[in-house]
Protein backbone atom coordinates (compact mmCIF):
# COMPACT_ATOMS: atom_id res chain seq x y z
CA UNK A 1 0.00 0.00 0.00
CA UNK A 2 1.39 3.41 -0.99
CA UNK A 3 1.15 6.66 0.96
CA UNK A 4 -1.32 9.42 0.06
CA UNK A 5 0.41 12.45 -1.41
CA UNK A 6 -2.10 14.75 0.32
CA UNK A 7 -2.52 13.45 3.86
CA UNK A 8 -0.11 10.53 4.29
CA UNK A 9 -2.89 7.96 4.67
CA UNK A 10 -2.80 4.52 3.10
CA UNK A 11 -3.76 4.27 -0.58
CA UNK A 12 -5.45 1.05 -1.66
CA UNK A 13 -5.11 0.21 -5.35
CA UNK A 14 -8.28 -0.65 -7.26
CA UNK A 15 -7.26 -0.52 -10.95
CA UNK A 16 -4.10 -1.58 -12.77
CA UNK A 17 -3.85 -0.38 -16.37
CA UNK A 18 -0.49 -2.02 -16.88
CA UNK A 19 2.73 -0.90 -18.55
CA UNK A 20 2.19 2.49 -20.16
CA UNK A 21 4.29 5.04 -22.09
CA UNK A 22 4.26 8.80 -21.69
CA UNK A 23 0.86 9.72 -23.07
CA UNK A 24 1.99 12.73 -25.11
CA UNK A 25 5.34 11.34 -26.30
CA UNK A 26 4.71 10.89 -30.01
CA UNK A 27 7.78 9.22 -31.44
CA UNK A 28 9.97 9.34 -34.48
CA UNK A 29 10.79 5.79 -35.62
CA UNK A 30 14.38 6.27 -34.48
CA UNK A 31 13.24 6.92 -30.90
CA UNK A 32 11.28 3.71 -30.38
CA UNK A 33 14.09 1.83 -28.63
CA UNK A 34 14.53 4.54 -25.98
CA UNK A 35 10.86 4.92 -25.06
CA UNK A 36 10.02 5.47 -21.38
CA UNK A 37 7.47 3.24 -19.65
CA UNK A 38 5.94 3.11 -16.18
CA UNK A 39 3.18 1.21 -14.38
CA UNK A 40 -0.19 2.97 -14.48
CA UNK A 41 -2.27 2.05 -11.44
CA UNK A 42 -4.76 4.06 -9.41
CA UNK A 43 -5.90 3.84 -5.80
CA UNK A 44 -7.96 5.63 -3.14
CA UNK A 45 -6.75 7.08 0.15
CA UNK A 46 -8.44 5.42 3.09
CA UNK A 47 -8.27 8.64 5.13
CA UNK A 48 -9.09 11.59 2.84
CA UNK A 49 -10.61 9.62 -0.12
CA UNK A 50 -8.31 11.26 -2.68
CA UNK A 51 -8.05 9.07 -5.78
CA UNK A 52 -4.53 9.14 -7.19
CA UNK A 53 -1.91 7.30 -9.21
CA UNK A 54 0.39 5.03 -7.27
CA UNK A 55 3.46 5.86 -9.37
CA UNK A 56 4.67 9.35 -10.30
CA UNK A 57 6.24 10.20 -13.65
CA UNK A 58 8.88 12.98 -13.40
CA UNK A 59 7.28 16.25 -14.48
CA UNK A 60 10.17 17.18 -16.78
CA UNK A 61 9.42 14.11 -18.90
CA UNK A 62 5.83 15.20 -19.49
CA UNK A 63 5.91 19.01 -19.71
CA UNK A 64 8.84 19.92 -21.90
CA UNK A 65 9.75 22.18 -24.82
CA UNK A 66 7.95 20.03 -27.40
CA UNK A 67 4.76 19.39 -25.41
CA UNK A 68 2.22 18.93 -28.23
CA UNK A 69 -1.14 19.95 -26.73
CA UNK A 70 -2.63 23.33 -27.69
CA UNK A 71 -5.81 24.42 -25.88
CA UNK A 72 -6.90 26.68 -28.74
CA UNK A 73 -7.34 23.71 -31.08
CA UNK A 74 -11.01 23.24 -30.18
CA UNK A 75 -13.63 25.91 -30.92
CA UNK A 76 -15.69 24.59 -28.00
CA UNK A 77 -12.79 25.11 -25.60
CA UNK A 78 -11.98 28.56 -27.02
CA UNK A 79 -15.55 29.63 -26.33
CA UNK A 80 -15.48 28.05 -22.86
CA UNK A 81 -12.32 29.91 -21.83
CA UNK A 82 -13.43 33.23 -23.30
CA UNK A 83 -16.63 33.05 -21.24
CA UNK A 84 -14.61 32.10 -18.17
CA UNK A 85 -12.26 35.07 -18.57
CA UNK A 86 -15.11 37.52 -19.13
CA UNK A 87 -16.90 36.22 -16.05
CA UNK A 88 -13.80 36.84 -13.89
CA UNK A 89 -13.45 40.33 -15.35
CA UNK A 90 -17.05 41.14 -14.43
CA UNK A 91 -17.09 39.58 -10.95
CA UNK A 92 -13.65 39.24 -9.32
CA UNK A 93 -11.39 41.69 -11.14
CA UNK A 94 -13.33 44.90 -10.54
CA UNK A 95 -11.14 46.46 -7.86
CA UNK A 96 -8.24 48.84 -8.19
CA UNK A 97 -5.36 47.38 -10.24
CA UNK A 98 -6.46 43.71 -9.99
CA UNK A 99 -4.02 40.86 -10.57
CA UNK A 100 -4.83 37.50 -12.20
CA UNK A 101 -2.53 34.45 -12.31
CA UNK A 102 -3.07 31.28 -14.32
CA UNK A 103 -1.30 28.01 -13.58
CA UNK A 104 -0.65 26.14 -16.83
CA UNK A 105 -1.73 28.86 -19.26
CA UNK A 106 -0.78 26.75 -22.30
CA UNK A 107 -1.08 28.81 -25.51
CA UNK A 108 -2.85 31.71 -23.79
CA UNK A 109 -6.37 30.77 -24.83
CA UNK A 110 -7.85 32.25 -21.63
CA UNK A 111 -5.23 34.82 -20.64
CA UNK A 112 -5.45 36.50 -24.02
CA UNK A 113 -8.87 37.89 -23.05
CA UNK A 114 -7.54 39.03 -19.67
CA UNK A 115 -4.53 40.68 -21.34
CA UNK A 116 -6.68 42.47 -23.92
CA UNK A 117 -8.76 43.94 -21.10
CA UNK A 118 -5.63 45.61 -19.68
CA UNK A 119 -5.70 43.64 -16.42
CA UNK A 120 -2.41 42.74 -14.75
CA UNK A 121 -1.78 39.06 -15.28
CA UNK A 122 0.82 36.31 -15.32
CA UNK A 123 0.72 32.82 -16.74
CA UNK A 124 2.87 29.96 -15.49
CA UNK A 125 3.72 27.58 -18.32
CA UNK A 126 6.78 25.28 -18.13
CA UNK A 127 6.36 23.96 -21.70
CA UNK A 128 8.37 26.47 -23.69
CA UNK A 129 6.80 25.77 -27.09
CA UNK A 130 3.21 26.56 -26.10
CA UNK A 131 4.41 29.39 -23.82
CA UNK A 132 5.95 31.13 -26.84
CA UNK A 133 2.59 30.97 -28.62
CA UNK A 134 0.95 32.63 -25.61
CA UNK A 135 3.62 35.34 -25.54
CA UNK A 136 3.05 36.03 -29.24
CA UNK A 137 -0.58 36.78 -28.32
CA UNK A 138 0.39 39.48 -25.86
CA UNK A 139 0.28 37.32 -22.74
CA UNK A 140 2.82 37.71 -19.96
CA UNK A 141 4.25 34.25 -19.27
CA UNK A 142 6.77 32.81 -16.84
CA UNK A 143 8.20 29.57 -18.24
CA UNK A 144 8.34 27.79 -14.92
CA UNK A 145 6.40 25.43 -12.67
CA UNK A 146 4.10 26.95 -10.07
CA UNK A 147 5.14 25.88 -6.58
CA UNK A 148 5.82 27.52 -3.24
CA UNK A 149 9.19 29.03 -4.19
CA UNK A 150 8.07 30.53 -7.51
CA UNK A 151 4.82 31.81 -5.97
CA UNK A 152 6.75 33.64 -3.25
CA UNK A 153 8.92 35.27 -5.90
CA UNK A 154 5.84 36.58 -7.70
CA UNK A 155 4.36 37.88 -4.44
CA UNK A 156 7.60 39.75 -3.78
CA UNK A 157 7.71 41.33 -7.23
CA UNK A 158 4.01 41.80 -8.09
CA UNK A 159 2.07 41.75 -4.83
CA UNK A 160 -1.02 39.70 -3.88
CA UNK A 161 -3.33 38.07 -6.39
CA UNK A 162 -7.11 38.41 -6.66
CA UNK A 163 -7.67 35.23 -8.66
CA UNK A 164 -5.48 32.21 -9.26
CA UNK A 165 -7.02 30.06 -11.99
CA UNK A 166 -6.12 26.78 -13.62
CA UNK A 167 -7.78 24.47 -16.14
CA UNK A 168 -6.85 20.84 -16.68
CA UNK A 169 -3.59 21.31 -14.84
CA UNK A 170 -3.97 20.91 -11.07
CA UNK A 171 -4.73 17.21 -11.41
CA UNK A 172 -1.34 16.92 -13.15
CA UNK A 173 0.62 18.05 -10.10
CA UNK A 174 1.56 15.40 -7.50
CA UNK A 175 3.22 17.97 -5.20
CA UNK A 176 -0.01 19.76 -4.26
CA UNK A 177 1.38 20.49 -0.80
CA UNK A 178 3.94 22.87 -2.32
CA UNK A 179 1.39 24.28 -4.78
CA UNK A 180 -1.15 25.05 -2.05
CA UNK A 181 1.49 26.66 0.14
CA UNK A 182 2.29 28.78 -2.92
CA UNK A 183 -1.38 29.69 -3.28
CA UNK A 184 -1.40 30.65 0.40
CA UNK A 185 1.66 32.87 -0.09
CA UNK A 186 0.37 34.58 -3.22
CA UNK A 187 -3.37 34.98 -2.70
CA UNK A 188 -4.80 38.20 -1.25
CA UNK A 189 -7.01 38.08 1.88
CA UNK A 190 -10.25 37.80 -0.10
CA UNK A 191 -8.74 36.16 -3.16
CA UNK A 192 -9.89 32.86 -4.63
CA UNK A 193 -8.17 29.86 -6.17
CA UNK A 194 -10.31 28.37 -8.93
CA UNK A 195 -9.54 25.29 -10.98
CA UNK A 196 -11.37 22.82 -13.18
CA UNK A 197 -10.42 19.22 -13.87
CA UNK A 198 -12.03 15.91 -14.89
CA UNK A 199 -14.54 14.84 -12.25
CA UNK A 200 -14.30 11.45 -10.60
CA UNK A 201 -18.10 11.18 -10.51
CA UNK A 202 -18.32 11.49 -14.30
CA UNK A 203 -15.39 9.15 -14.88
CA UNK A 204 -17.04 6.44 -12.78
CA UNK A 205 -20.50 6.98 -14.27
CA UNK A 206 -19.26 6.94 -17.89
CA UNK A 207 -16.47 4.37 -17.36
CA UNK A 208 -14.21 6.89 -19.08
CA UNK A 209 -11.06 5.12 -17.93
CA UNK A 210 -8.94 6.85 -20.56
CA UNK A 211 -9.09 9.93 -18.33
CA UNK A 212 -6.50 8.04 -16.29
CA UNK A 213 -2.99 8.55 -17.66
CA UNK A 214 0.40 9.85 -16.57
CA UNK A 215 -0.57 13.54 -16.59
CA UNK A 216 -3.74 12.98 -14.52
CA UNK A 217 -2.18 12.14 -11.18
CA UNK A 218 -5.36 12.97 -9.22
CA UNK A 219 -9.03 12.28 -9.96
CA UNK A 220 -10.83 14.85 -7.84
CA UNK A 221 -14.16 14.52 -6.07
CA UNK A 222 -15.90 17.18 -3.99
CA UNK A 223 -15.31 15.06 -0.88
CA UNK A 224 -11.54 14.81 -1.45
CA UNK A 225 -11.13 18.45 -2.48
CA UNK A 226 -13.00 19.64 0.61
CA UNK A 227 -10.65 17.60 2.83
CA UNK A 228 -7.57 18.81 0.95
CA UNK A 229 -8.60 22.48 1.16
CA UNK A 230 -9.19 22.26 4.91
CA UNK A 231 -5.80 20.66 5.43
CA UNK A 232 -4.09 23.72 3.98
CA UNK A 233 -6.18 26.44 5.64
CA UNK A 234 -8.75 26.90 2.87
CA UNK A 235 -12.44 26.25 2.46
CA UNK A 236 -14.30 24.91 -0.56
CA UNK A 237 -16.84 27.65 -1.29
CA UNK A 238 -18.25 26.73 -4.69
CA UNK A 239 -18.47 23.95 -7.28
CA UNK A 240 -19.76 24.11 -10.84
CA UNK A 241 -20.18 21.26 -13.31
CA UNK A 242 -19.27 21.59 -16.99
CA UNK A 243 -19.68 19.12 -19.87
CA UNK A 244 -16.27 19.89 -21.41
CA UNK A 245 -13.65 17.13 -21.63
CA UNK A 246 -16.20 14.49 -20.77
CA UNK A 247 -17.34 16.10 -17.53
CA UNK A 248 -15.47 18.47 -15.25
CA UNK A 249 -16.01 20.30 -11.99
CA UNK A 250 -14.77 23.81 -11.31
CA UNK A 251 -13.70 24.14 -7.68
CA UNK A 252 -13.39 27.48 -5.87
CA UNK A 253 -11.53 27.70 -2.57
CA UNK A 254 -10.94 30.73 -0.36
CA UNK A 255 -9.31 31.35 2.98
CA UNK A 256 -11.35 29.73 5.75
CA UNK A 257 -14.20 32.03 6.77
CA UNK A 258 -13.52 34.60 4.04
CA UNK A 259 -16.57 33.68 1.95
CA UNK A 260 -19.92 32.03 2.48
CA UNK A 261 -19.99 28.58 0.84
CA UNK A 262 -22.49 28.16 -1.96
CA UNK A 263 -25.32 25.62 -1.52
CA UNK A 264 -23.89 23.88 -4.60
CA UNK A 265 -21.12 22.41 -2.44
CA UNK A 266 -23.49 20.61 -0.08
CA UNK A 267 -25.70 19.55 -2.99
CA UNK A 268 -22.90 17.87 -4.94
CA UNK A 269 -21.52 16.31 -1.76
CA UNK A 270 -24.95 14.81 -1.09
CA UNK A 271 -25.09 13.48 -4.65
CA UNK A 272 -21.65 11.86 -4.24
CA UNK A 273 -22.75 10.25 -0.99
CA UNK A 274 -25.96 8.95 -2.54
CA UNK A 275 -24.01 7.38 -5.40
CA UNK A 276 -21.15 6.15 -3.16
CA UNK A 277 -18.75 7.74 -5.63
CA UNK A 278 -15.67 7.57 -3.40
CA UNK A 279 -16.45 4.20 -1.82
CA UNK A 280 -13.91 1.49 -2.56
CA UNK A 281 -16.56 -1.02 -3.67
CA UNK A 282 -17.84 1.48 -6.24
CA UNK A 283 -14.32 1.99 -7.56
CA UNK A 284 -13.71 -1.75 -7.74
CA UNK A 285 -16.93 -2.07 -9.73
CA UNK A 286 -15.62 0.64 -12.05
CA UNK A 287 -12.46 -1.45 -12.58
CA UNK A 288 -14.57 -4.46 -13.57
CA UNK A 289 -16.44 -2.34 -16.12
CA UNK A 290 -13.14 -1.08 -17.54
CA UNK A 291 -11.98 -4.64 -18.24
CA UNK A 292 -15.30 -5.41 -19.94
CA UNK A 293 -15.06 -2.39 -22.24
CA UNK A 294 -11.48 -3.33 -23.15
CA UNK A 295 -12.53 -6.84 -24.11
CA UNK A 296 -15.56 -5.68 -26.11
CA UNK A 297 -13.55 -3.06 -28.01
CA UNK A 298 -10.81 -5.52 -28.97
CA UNK A 299 -13.39 -8.11 -30.03
CA UNK A 300 -15.12 -5.55 -32.27
CA UNK A 301 -11.88 -4.46 -33.93
CA UNK A 302 -10.80 -8.07 -34.54
CA UNK A 303 -14.21 -8.87 -36.04
CA UNK A 304 -14.00 -5.91 -38.42
CA UNK A 305 -10.52 -6.95 -39.49
CA UNK A 306 -11.72 -10.50 -40.15
CA UNK A 307 -14.46 -9.02 -42.37
CA UNK A 308 -11.86 -7.11 -44.38
CA UNK A 309 -13.03 -3.70 -43.17
CA UNK A 310 -10.66 -0.73 -42.93
CA UNK A 311 -10.36 0.97 -39.54
CA UNK A 312 -8.54 4.19 -38.69
CA UNK A 313 -8.68 6.28 -35.52
CA UNK A 314 -9.49 9.96 -35.08
CA UNK A 315 -7.70 12.19 -32.57
CA UNK A 316 -4.19 11.38 -31.33
CA UNK A 317 -5.17 12.31 -27.80
CA UNK A 318 -3.10 11.81 -24.67
CA UNK A 319 -5.82 9.61 -23.21
CA UNK A 320 -5.80 7.30 -26.22
CA UNK A 321 -2.44 5.98 -25.02
CA UNK A 322 -4.21 4.42 -22.04
CA UNK A 323 -6.75 2.67 -24.27
CA UNK A 324 -4.35 1.36 -26.89
CA UNK A 325 -1.69 0.15 -24.48
CA UNK A 326 -4.09 -1.36 -21.94
CA UNK A 327 -6.02 -3.16 -24.67
CA UNK A 328 -3.03 -3.99 -26.89
CA UNK A 329 -4.49 -2.15 -29.90
CA UNK A 330 -1.74 -1.52 -32.44
CA UNK A 331 -1.24 -1.10 -36.21
CA UNK A 332 -2.58 -4.61 -36.78
CA UNK A 333 -6.05 -3.39 -35.80
CA UNK A 334 -5.88 0.35 -36.60
CA UNK A 335 -4.06 1.47 -39.73
CA UNK A 336 -3.40 5.06 -38.60
CA UNK A 337 -4.64 7.91 -36.41
CA UNK A 338 -5.80 11.15 -38.02
CA UNK A 339 -4.84 14.30 -36.16
CA UNK A 340 -4.60 18.00 -37.08
CA UNK A 341 -1.71 18.80 -34.70
CA UNK A 342 1.48 19.25 -36.79
CA UNK A 343 3.71 18.24 -33.84
CA UNK A 344 2.09 14.79 -33.80
CA UNK A 345 1.92 14.12 -37.52
CA UNK A 346 4.32 11.67 -39.22
CA UNK A 347 5.16 10.23 -35.83
CA UNK A 348 4.08 7.11 -33.97
CA UNK A 349 1.64 6.90 -31.09
CA UNK A 350 3.14 6.14 -27.68
CA UNK A 351 3.76 2.51 -26.84
CA UNK A 352 1.88 0.72 -29.62
CA UNK A 353 3.36 2.82 -32.46
CA UNK A 354 0.37 3.49 -34.71
CA UNK A 355 1.27 6.04 -37.44
CA UNK A 356 -0.22 9.54 -37.03
CA UNK A 357 -1.33 11.11 -40.31
CA UNK A 358 -2.65 14.58 -41.16
CA UNK A 359 -6.40 14.96 -41.83
CA UNK A 360 -5.85 15.01 -45.59
CA UNK A 361 -5.10 11.29 -45.49
CA UNK A 362 -8.43 10.65 -43.76
CA UNK A 363 -10.45 12.70 -46.23
CA UNK A 364 -8.61 11.48 -49.34
CA UNK A 365 -9.75 7.90 -48.81
CA UNK A 366 -12.19 7.39 -45.98
CA UNK A 367 -11.90 4.18 -43.95
CA UNK A 368 -14.97 2.04 -43.32
CA UNK A 369 -14.79 2.78 -39.59
CA UNK A 370 -13.15 5.43 -37.43
CA UNK A 371 -12.41 4.83 -33.75
CA UNK A 372 -13.04 8.17 -32.06
CA UNK A 373 -10.35 8.68 -29.43
CA UNK A 374 -11.36 12.35 -29.04
CA UNK A 375 -14.83 11.26 -27.88
CA UNK A 376 -15.15 14.29 -25.61
CA UNK A 377 -15.38 16.42 -28.78
CA UNK A 378 -17.70 13.97 -30.57
CA UNK A 379 -20.42 16.47 -31.52
CA UNK A 380 -17.94 19.00 -32.88
CA UNK A 381 -15.95 16.37 -34.79
CA UNK A 382 -18.91 14.54 -36.30
CA UNK A 383 -20.36 17.80 -37.57
CA UNK A 384 -17.00 18.70 -39.09
CA UNK A 385 -16.55 15.27 -40.70
CA UNK A 386 -19.97 14.93 -42.31
CA UNK A 387 -18.21 13.80 -45.49
CA UNK A 388 -17.09 10.64 -43.71
CA UNK A 389 -20.69 9.84 -42.80
CA UNK A 390 -21.91 10.68 -46.32
CA UNK A 391 -19.36 8.24 -47.74
CA UNK A 392 -20.83 5.46 -45.59
CA UNK A 393 -18.32 5.67 -42.77
CA UNK A 394 -19.25 4.71 -39.21
CA UNK A 395 -17.84 5.88 -35.90
CA UNK A 396 -16.74 3.55 -33.12
CA UNK A 397 -17.05 4.87 -29.57
CA UNK A 398 -16.21 3.20 -26.26
CA UNK A 399 -17.51 5.74 -23.69
CA UNK A 400 -19.77 5.00 -21.88
CA UNK A 401 -19.96 1.70 -23.78
CA UNK A 402 -18.60 0.15 -26.98
CA UNK A 403 -20.91 0.97 -29.88
CA UNK A 404 -20.98 1.82 -33.60
CA UNK A 405 -22.83 4.99 -34.68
Amino acid sequence: MTECRICGGGVEEFLDLGRQPLSDAFLLPADVDTEFFYRLAVGRCEACTMVQLTEEVPRERMFHHDYPYYSSGSSVMREHFTKTALNFIDTELTGENPFFVEIGCNDGVLLRTIAESGIRHLGFEPSVGVAKVAQSRGVRVRTDFFEESTAREVRESDGPVDVIFSANTICHIPYLDSLLRGVDALLGPNGIFVWEDPYLGDIVEKTSFDQIYDEHFYLFSVRSVQAMAARFGFELVNVERFPVHGGEVRYTIARTGARQPSPAVAELLAEEDARDVVELETLKGFATSVARIRDELVALLRSLKAQGKTVAAYGATAKSATVTNYAGIGPDLISYVSDATPAKQHRLTPGVHIPVNPPEVFTASYPDYALLFAWNHAEEIMAKEQGFRDAGGQWILYVPEVRVV
